[in-house]
């Protein structure tokens, strides 16, 4: 591609920070970026015409884990690596609130909920017996109790009677939170180009050269957000991992409101007014959804069909109005990577599911960072 001399001149020259991927954590870097150097030029490239990772195609929990997935997590995790984890996510969603306000965002606090199918008895019990302790080891971060037992009040099907409720838990708007971002990137003179694809990069003495759809230019710090694609170019130990999702069309007399979760956090749903968006079940097929593919699969769309039906709408009609699906970043850790990875080169990544949640306090690590 040949660039006009404006072009190089206004987009390509004298680049101070270029950040890859203009997720979440992308536009928080840039932002804490610009606040520590007034003066610098931040150019963001992004592969996609909108973020292609997973920052507009979740779902708008704002949460830190439902009490399964927590207990799950201390199978693999210390102590307090978990606690860590929790306080990283409700750091990280205070960070988001206070940087774009609550309004902006759409907040409702309607709390989250945990449901359990009547064929996960045992791991209901343990989960139960096991509020006390949770709550105990979490008391010092929320100063009170997180987790207590409600009875259903909802009318879900096949489910055990008790809930398992936090109060903390609320739902965001992830459009207008990705519109938010972007547009104060650009009020604070942020270059953001889209269609651009990262194919390579080469440091050199004291700047680093990067190759996109064509074009090389040379800038003097290169970041790497891209989460679930990080391995591409980075060689970190992160696995993409996609979520599908479904939303049904609006449903008349809808009376569910909250985040809601089942399954060690593997499904999740909401309802978005009076629609219910439901996604997950990767653990159906953990090989065939490690992938940056934007697909959706008759396996995984037919268990969300199947428990909407018998589970979350066992007595209401209901129409499945779209589909998609949107690539996360795991790993054998759920500790997000963020380091520096040469001298002029740093990545912030492995969100582990919890974009939305650690994605801002992640953008602000990785400009402290550097």
């Amino acid at each position: 591609m040949q660039l006009s001399y404006w072009e190089i001149k206004n987009w390509f020259s004298n680049v101070d920070f270029t950040i890859v991927g203009s997720g979440i954590v992308g536009l928080h870097t840039t932002l804490a970026l610009r606040e520590r150097f007034p003066a610098a030029k931040i150019l963001v490239l992004e592969k996609g015409i909108l973020p292609q990772g997973a920052s507009t195609k979740n779902a708008g929990f704002a949460c830190f884990g439902s009490i399964s997935e927590i207990i799950d997590d201390l199978k693999t995790h210390t102590e307090e690596e978990v606690i860590q984890l929790i306080q990283k996510r409700y750091a990280g969603l205070q960070l988001l609130r206070k940087n774009l306000g609550d309004a902006v965002i759409d907040l409702k606090p309607y709390g989250g909920y945990e449901l359990f199918l009547k064929e996960d008895e045992s791991f209901y019990n343990e989960c139960i017996q096991k509020i006390p302790f949770i709550n105990d080891i979490i008391k010092p971060l929320f100063k009170t109790n997180v987790f207590s037992k409600e009875v259903d009040r909802f009318n879900f099907g096949g489910i055990f009677e008790n809930l398992i409720f936090n109060p903390f838990e609320a739902q965001i708007d992830t459009g207008n939170m990705m519109q938010a971002l972007l547009k104060k990137a650009h009020q604070n003179d942020i270059l953001v180009l889209n269609s651009q694809n990262v194919t390579s990069f080469q440091e050199l003495s004291d700047t680093v050269e990067v190759v996109t759809n064509g074009i090389t230019f040379k800038t003097n710090k290169l970041l790497f957000t891209t989460n679930g694609f990080a391995s591409q170019l980075t060689n970190n130990q992160v696995q993409p991992a996609r979520a599908q999702v479904l939303i049904t069309k609006p449903i008349p007399n809808l009376d569910i409101k909250g985040t809601f979760h089942l399954d060690k956090g593997y499904f999740y749903f909401r309802n978005i007014n009076d629609r219910i968006l439901f996604g997950g079940g990767r653990n159906l097929d953990f090989v065939g959804e490690t992938t940056t593919s934007h697909d959706t699969t008759e396996l995984i769309q037919n268990r969300l069909e199947e428990l909407l039906k018998k589970v979350i709408l066992p007595h209401q009609e209901f129409e499945i109005e779209h589909r998609w699906s949107g690539t996360m970043g795991v790993g054998t850790h759920k500790k997000p990577i963020v380091e520096q990875l040469s001298n002029n080169v740093y990545c912030g990544v492995r969100m582990g599911g919890m974009g939305v949640a650690i994605g801002s306090l992640v953008g602000q690590e990785l400009a402290d960072l550097v």
